[in-house]
């Protein structure tokens, strides 16, 4: 074993996906369906297609591999083997009128829609995971950041939708690429069909009706790859929100801010130098292959840039990218799963958080109020900057200052002050916010 992905990365289900004898059952699959379209069609004997069809069960990975060993062609190693099976000489009819992109397009095409299927079911649940802790702390208020600093309060309900939000979106692109990214061609050598003839458009037609997805409008030697980009991108872009969320996770993890963390198993080792170490394993593990499947985005846009009717570039490239990006993707929303279902959170970190600037944090609040009392906007910015700037350099609570400074005094009493500078009655619309997302998401999808 060479590559993590046989031992440390991806699901069962989805290395099986992507296996060498899934792979050959697919094949097999539309070559039968093949098959049984041009037996429809009147263009080889019904009875031979029929023969085909039971013969592919016999077909064996072993010998598809001896034969690609002699004749150095992958495709045809699977025909032959086909063939073997075949009594009556109905393996004469094996592959009639195909090229080998007809049948290793629309394999792959089967294998895509599976593997949509599997990434399709842990979205819901990643999204279904986020909603609910949306919905569990839609009133735990918390420091709001920009620029890494603190700034006026938000709360960690908001947070956790406006990430389900993303993931919606995610999976609504996911049902609009489906139908695009999951097709198969029956075209022949460069597109025209005039191996099949005049029927060569309801045999293809036939063939995918048969294997149960969509058929391309045209096409030359192969499926032309914007569809596969598309698909490719979606993941990069998938597990981007899943990375932005790690980062999230792990900088609030930090030991300085601890407002939140990564679930830690009683015997887990944190480090084999410091004991103490509870780090945010998981979410690094997102953030790190993240970027491996962002990185398959260009190989996957240059496999759209063949030579004339098409060239060999993009097949071994695709070899590595299609499984490695879905099996990564595939794993990183179990990851993702795991992390939200199990975070912990720390109140008390939070509420200290809050207050760790001595109320400078409820600045644009103050301001706020002072222009709703005739104070102009600008004035009432500057007014409160300065305070804030006295605050942080004398280290007093800011609505000391605040009642010290008489342009401001003259606007807001003391009772004022104590209620603008608290958190709690910042918030503005946070919880409602909360309320519609995730009333309208849950009905969406049926969460």
């Amino acid at each position: 074993m060479i590559h993590p992905i046989d031992y440390r990365y991806g699901t069962a289900e989805m290395k099986h996906v992507w296996s060498q004898k899934n792979r050959l059952n697919k094949l097999l699959q539309v070559e039968a369906a093949l098959a049984r379209a041009e037996a429809d069609m009147g263009l080889i004997p019904a009875d031979s297609a029929e023969i085909i069809s039971e013969s592919i069960s016999s077909v064996k990975a072993e010998r598809v591999d001896e034969i690609e060993a002699e004749i150095h062609h992958d495709m045809m190693a699977v025909v032959t083997a086909i063939s073997e099976q075949c009594r009556d000489d109905a393996g004469k009819w094996v592959h009639f009128g195909a090229t080998s992109n007809d049948i290793l397009d629309t394999a792959t095409a089967l294998q895509i829609k599976d593997a949509i299927d599997l990434m399709e079911d842990k979205l819901k649940t990643f999204l279904g995971v986020l909603l609910d802790k949306a919905e569990a702390h839609k009133n735990t208020v918390c420091c709001g950041r920009t620029h890494g600093q603190i700034g006026v309060p938000t709360t960690y309900g908001l947070r956790f939708a406006i990430w389900a939000s993303e993931i919606s979106r995610h999976l609504d692109r996911l049902h609009q690429l489906t139908p695009r990214a999951t097709v198969g061609q029956m075209t022949g050598a460069v597109g025209t069909q005039a191996a099949f003839g005049k029927a060569g458009i309801l045999i293809q037609k036939l063939t995918m009706q048969h294997l149960g997805i969509g058929a391309v409008d045209v096409s030359n030697q192969i499926i032309q790859r914007d569809r596969h980009a598309e698909f490719v991108m979606w993941m990069a872009n998938t597990v981007t929100t899943l990375d932005k969320i790690g980062i999230e996770i792990r900088t609030l993890q930090r030991s300085e801010i601890a407002e939140i963390e990564e679930s830690f198993g009683k015997k887990q080792v944190g480090s084999s130098t410091m004991p103490h170490k509870r780090n945010p394993i998981k979410s690094e593990q997102i953030c790190g292959l993240a970027r491996i499947v962002r990185a398959m985005v260009e190989p996957e846009l240059l496999n759209n840039t063949l030579w004339d009717e098409r060239d060999l570039t993009n097949s071994s490239s695709e070899r590595v990218v299609f499984p490695e990006a879905c099996v990564l993707t595939d794993h990183i929303l179990k990851l993702g799963i795991n992390v939200i279902e199990h975070l912990r959170f720390y109140p008390e970190n939070i509420r200290r958080n809050l207050e760790l600037l001595r109320g400078l944090n409820m600045g644009e609040a103050v301001m706020i109020e002072l222009a709703k009392r005739g104070v102009g906007r600008q004035e009432a910015h500057e007014l409160v900057r300065t305070a804030a700037m006295k605050a942080h350099d004398t280290g007093q609570h800011f609505k000391t200052v605040l009642l010290e400074t008489p342009d401001i005094a003259r606007y807001l009493t003391a009772t004022d002050i104590e209620n603008l500078v608290n958190p709690d009655k910042y918030i503005g619309t946070a919880v409602e916010q909360v309320e519609v997302l995730v009333a309208k998401l849950r009905e969406a999808y049926s969460l």
